[in-house]
């Protein structure tokens, strides 16, 4: 088709082509023309050249169709008939500016997604709204939300997209706080919930809002993922505490969660650990059933984790996972009852191994810290639980353990664990009321090491066995080893002794203990040492005359088990001569602990005095209106006033300058003094160090 027109063009003929060429010159001499102008020339192409014409009118109808939107053509356009009626003309302005309008756009669309205050107070203001709240206004609270944590948590090669761009810090920190407090009424009110106890599945409009739940907890979980702050970390936990209700519909979402709150629970500072607990808590007590036994395997293995080294600084937080860990264990024991089961089988497969084999890597498996720290969870999950009989069946297994581990190794290097060991089976016996014969652990101590030979080195500070399980020789031959020993030894003593000290057996079953303490008196040559066995040996004797004294007036027989449980309660509550010193001597020895942690009681030697003076007997009783600030303060305050004041001139009399040399002179002997007194002070504070503050 268009080789025939191009063969028909070319026989025009000559006139017609030049004719052609003179109107394609017109044409292009025309481009800066009026656009009138260059219309009515295009409309004079049917008269000049039909053919030229045709061929526009069949290939480029749009060229022809060129139309003035002018009052002014009303005319032109009447007289040129209908074919001018179709003819534009375009602005010049648009034109000119066409090639930079595609970006101009895109420009428009990001400025429109941009977050301003304004749209943040227009949601607030809706949110807040008593009447009704619209799905699109938690909608977008919800995208804005994710907006901020695109702003926080985006990396380079992250390609997700929001609707809205959050910038700057203000803008983030308030789509943060509008989440946090207003988001929840919100919500409630939307899902029509008048008690947060209730179930929000069952709410009709459930299904409109379980999209937008979802998309904001998953970003609150990726959220408490990349911030380090501990302030956000603390807005954000506590707003999860409150939105908890809702986040139980959504189970397949609480692994990934529990696996960052139970990370925050082990490693964070003190508040942030305590509010990541309190999540975890509330958030399995939603949805027990199918969140308990999953949570309990996660805070176990990261307890464990999380316990592998023990010092002054890391214990609290163990001891804090341990205790909320048991509160956990205690919620449902049916379902702990299979953890500790297992557990407690993996440690006492353990120590079997290590008995066995006798190996190094198999004693290193129980003789580290891990394995203390589980005993010791163990044991006082026991001890909390101990009304609930499905985990008592797991006590005695757990006592041989125990003892078993001090056994394994009973050297002198390891007597620090074998105290800690001693410690856990007395805090067992007291919470859990059970007998469990703790006194041979500690006489062993005593009849296998030899505490009167001497020492090689002198230790210029007290031995601690907190942090410690395995001394070294060098520690051995010290003197402090020996001294910390038996300062151990005497506190351990004491307290066992005075766990059974009200019971009707006391005398007879510290009838061997006592014989190896006298023992070693006989043996023992230093007087120090001997001096603590024998205070041990006095309140035994002691005690053991009170209860015979108070078994004289018994009237019941051996076989009333009743009547003996209520004797025995009965001296407890008037209290024995062991318990008695025990409980000053343990007030003491924490006085002392916290001086040593603290440092006051060097704080207190450099501590400077105020001497004050007695009140004289002429000195007249204070009245009841007590100024708060001295004339000397006032003259200070209102100094600037009297001195803009003129002052009256003084007349002057010889008895006044007598006075004013007298009282001049007694002010001199008194600076004296003073300036003695500061000297004295100077040296008195001079060994004052702030460093020690």
């Amino acid at each position: 088709m268009g080789l025939k027109r191009g063969i028909k063009r070319s026989h025009r003929s000559p006139a017609a082509i030049a004719a052609a060429a003179d109107s394609d010159d017109e044409l292009e001499s025309q481009k800066d023309l009026d656009p009138k102008e260059f219309a009515n020339s295009l409309h004079k192409l049917k008269d000049t050249d039909p053919e030229f014409y045709n061929f526009l009118e069949e290939n480029d109808r749009k060229l022809l169709n060129f139309r003035v939107d002018s009052d002014d053509d009303g005319d032109n356009d009447d007289q040129n008939g209908s074919d001018s009626e179709n003819v534009h003309v375009p602005d010049a302005k648009l034109q000119e500016e066409s090639e930079d309008s595609d970006f101009e756009d895109e420009n428009q669309v990001t400025s429109s997604n941009k977050l301003t205050m304004k749209m943040i107070t227009q949601w607030q203001t809706e949110l807040q709204s008593t009447v009704k709240i619209e799905l699109s206004t938690i909608s977008n609270v919800v995208k804005a939300f994710h907006a901020a944590l695109l702003r926080v948590t985006a990396t380079e090669g992250d390609d997700t997209k929001s609707e809205f761009i959050v910038e700057g810090s203000g803008v983030f920190n308030a789509v943060i706080q509008m989440c946090v407090l207003y988001l929840k009424p919100a919500l409630k009110k939307v899902l029509r919930l008048q008690t947060s106890d209730r179930n929000p599945q069952k709410s009709k409009r459930w299904i409109k809002v379980k999209g937008l739940l979802k998309m904001y907890f998953l970003d609150i979980i990726k959220l408490l993922g990349g911030v380090t702050s501990t302030n956000i970390l603390n807005v954000l936990l506590k707003h999860l505490h409150q939105m908890s209700t809702f986040f139980g519909c959504f189970p397949s979402l609480a692994k990934v969660l529990f696996k960052r709150l139970t990370y925050l629970w082990s490693t964070s500072e003190e508040t942030v650990r305590v509010l990541a607990f309190l999540c975890i808590l509330r958030v399995t007590s939603n949805n027990q059933a199918l969140l308990l036994d999953n949570v309990l395997k996660m805070m176990y293995m990261t307890y464990v984790k999380n316990s592998k080294f023990v010092s002054p600084t890391t214990l609290p937080g163990i001891s804090f996972m341990r205790r909320s860990l048991i509160e956990m264990l205690a919620l449902d024991v049916n379902v702990s009852y299979h953890h500790v089961f297992l557990y407690v089988r993996q440690l006492a497969i353990h120590l079997r191994n290590a008995i066995v084999l006798h190996k190094k890597e198999n004693i290193q498996v129980v003789y580290n810290w891990q394995f203390v720290n589980s005993l010791q969870l163990w044991a006082e999950l026991f001890a909390a639980t101990k009304s609930k009989p499905q985990l008592q069946t797991l006590t005695y297994p757990l006592v041989m353990i125990i003892t078993n581990t001090i056994k394994l190794i009973p050297t002198a290097q390891y007597y620090p664990l074998r105290f800690h060991c001693v410690k856990i089976l007395i805090n067992l016996s007291r919470d859990a009321d059970i007998y469990i014969p703790i006194m041979p652990y500690l006489l062993e101590v005593l009849t296998s090491y030899d505490f009167s030979k001497k020492h090689k080195k002198v230790s210029m500070k007290p031995m601690n066995f907190a942090c410690i399980l395995r001394l070294s020789k060098s520690h051995l031959s010290e003197n402090g080893f020996k001294d910390a020993v038996i300062e151990n030894i005497y506190m351990l003593l004491l307290e066992t002794l005075s766990l059974y000290s009200h019971t009707i057996s006391f005398p007879d079953t510290t009838i061997m203990p006592l014989l190896q303490l006298k023992q070693f008196l006989k043996s023992c040559s230093v007087a120090n040492y001997s001096r603590k066995i024998r205070l041990v040996v006095d309140k035994i004797e002691e005690n053991s005359k009170f209860i015979e004294t108070q078994r004289k007036k018994v009237t019941f027989q051996l076989r009333d088990i009743e009547a003996i449980k209520a004797w025995e309660t009965n001296i407890q509550n008037l209290g024995t001569p062991m318990q008695t010193y025990y409980d000053n001597l343990r007030k003491i020895s924490n006085i002392q602990k916290k001086k040593s942690v603290t440092k006051n009681s060097d704080l207190a030697d450099n501590l400077p005095t105020i001497k004050r003076k007695p009140p004289s007997a002429d000195r007249k009783p204070a009245s009841k209106d007590v100024e708060l600030f001295p004339s000397d303060s006032e003259g200070e305050f209102f100094m600037e006033d009297e001195e803009d004041m003129p002052k009256p001139p003084k007349k002057k009399s010889k008895k006044a300058d007598k006075v004013k040399s007298k009282s001049k002179k007694a002010v001199d002997d008194e600076s004296e003094t003073i300036d003695n007194e500061a000297e004295d002070k100077d040296d008195e504070l001079e060994d004052f160090n702030l460093v020690d503050w």
